[in-house]
């Protein structure tokens, strides 16, 4: 399968819910971080390697054409079609048919999440379904479920999300084939109504699962973190042992701040973020806790003091995230599992595709990849210090 070239947006809807502003304009024209969002969306498919976009239009049709153009400006190549703002989703997709490719990224126009387009596309090719969707696990009960996932396929898919053990949310981001369309029932039919029901009666609709909060222009209540995560304020997700202090033998922890030993140049590290107006976040394992070697108290307070040094230093740290579990306690946290990072994620909504983690271990790098971070590892040979000189001058333009 010859990698996917084209995403199909629909955006036709009326956008009642942001009235006023949609009274006299579609929706995909709503401004946040001082963009309209489909610019937003659209600048992130560039990135991805996308070339060509079609939209799907109907409400307010002339305003988004003129706004978009050719696409040039974009670096794409914006088509549009356009059919009455009434049409439903299956419609519209049914009108535009010879115009899609055979294979082609979906989306919904009101929704942001950092695509990864290639994993996406390496994980619907291992699925041999002809659908994969995006769910978003809602482990923080963001939204309500609307669907079931078991073993990679959505199991249950209710709209009315009021079938019991619901757990996890379609986002509206989706690779299909187009021969999926002759599915659609005559009429004005839903396309997700439609044609998601019959796929998961016959074990076809697959899921990317994802712990990485999406963002909405769908409702007012979404639309202050939607535009606290698009403005992007910079941030450095750091490892503690190995990376802020030195790393203690093999099967001994810092048990209390006599067995603190700053890193070289973390301290300094920790100052340049905070003069270059980054937030700093640390994510540690702390399976000592489990072992019995020290206590959550121990923790706490050898944290307080690395906090209040770090402080007296000019620098800051945010946030502390830690895992107290151990190796079999099956955990989401404990990495390689990504769970640390995706709590960081939506607590300060950062995009984590534009985030750099720092660590000095495997283990680490599996953390960062599964959350979809760029990892840079650290080996201790250069003082911190340097490192964070590097993450501010080349990752600035990107997390600023």
């Amino acid at each position: 399968m010859p990698a996917i070239q084209q995403a199909v947006i629909l955006a036709g809807g009326r956008g009642t819910r942001l009235a006023p502003f949609t009274d006299t304009h579609p929706k995909p024209l709503y401004e946040v971080g001082g963009r309209p969002f489909i610019d937003h969306l659209l600048d992130m498919l560039k990135a991805q390697g996308i070339t060509r976009v079609l939209l799907l239009l109907g409400y307010r049709a002339e305003m988004m054409v003129a706004h978009l153009g050719d696409g040039s400006r974009f670096g794409l190549a914006i088509d549009t079609a356009t059919s009455p703002a009434e049409d439903e989703t299956g419609t519209r997709l049914r009108r535009a048919v010879d115009r899609l490719d055979d294979t082609f990224l979906l989306m919904y126009c009101d929704n942001y999440w950092p695509l990864p387009l290639d994993r996406l596309t390496q994980a619907y090719r291992a699925s041999g379904a002809p659908m994969q969707i995006v769910v978003y696990d809602n482990a923080d009960g963001y939204t309500r479920d609307n669907l079931k996932v078991e073993d990679g396929l959505v199991t249950v898919y209710d709209k009315s999300r009021t079938t019991p053990g619901l757990k996890g949310v379609d986002i509206g981001y989706a690779i299909m084939r187009r021969d999926l369309i002759d599915l659609l029932p005559a009429g004005n039919p839903s396309f997700e109504a439609s044609v998601y029901p019959r796929l998961v009666a016959e074990r076809r609709l697959a899921a990317f699962v994802t712990g990485h909060r999406y963002y909405s222009i769908g409702s007012p209540a979404r639309l202050p973190l939607t535009e606290a995560f698009l403005n992007r304020a910079p941030a450095v997700i750091l490892d503690r042992d190995g990376v802020l202090n030195e790393r203690m033998p093999r099967a001994e922890y810092v048990r209390n701040w006599t067995d603190w030993r700053w890193q070289d140049g973390a301290l300094d590290a920790l100052a340049r973020f905070a003069a270059a107006g980054w937030r700093v976040i640390v994510v540690t394992n702390q399976a000592g806790i489990a072992r019995g070697a020290m206590s959550e108290a121990d923790l706490a307070d050898v944290h307080g003091r690395m906090v209040a040094e770090a402080g007296a230093a000019g620098g800051r740290i945010d946030a502390i995230y830690h895992c107290p579990h151990g190796w079999d306690d099956g955990c989401d946290c404990r990495k390689p599992k990504p769970g640390m990072l995706f709590r960081a994620q939506r607590a300060f909504d950062l995009d984590l595709s534009r985030t750099s983690f720092v660590g000095d271990d495997v283990r680490d790098g599996q953390a960062a990849d599964a959350a979809g971070c760029r990892f840079v590892p650290y080996d201790g040979d250069v003082p911190l210090s340097l490192v964070a000189e590097r993450i501010i001058h080349t990752n600035g333009s990107v997390n600023g």
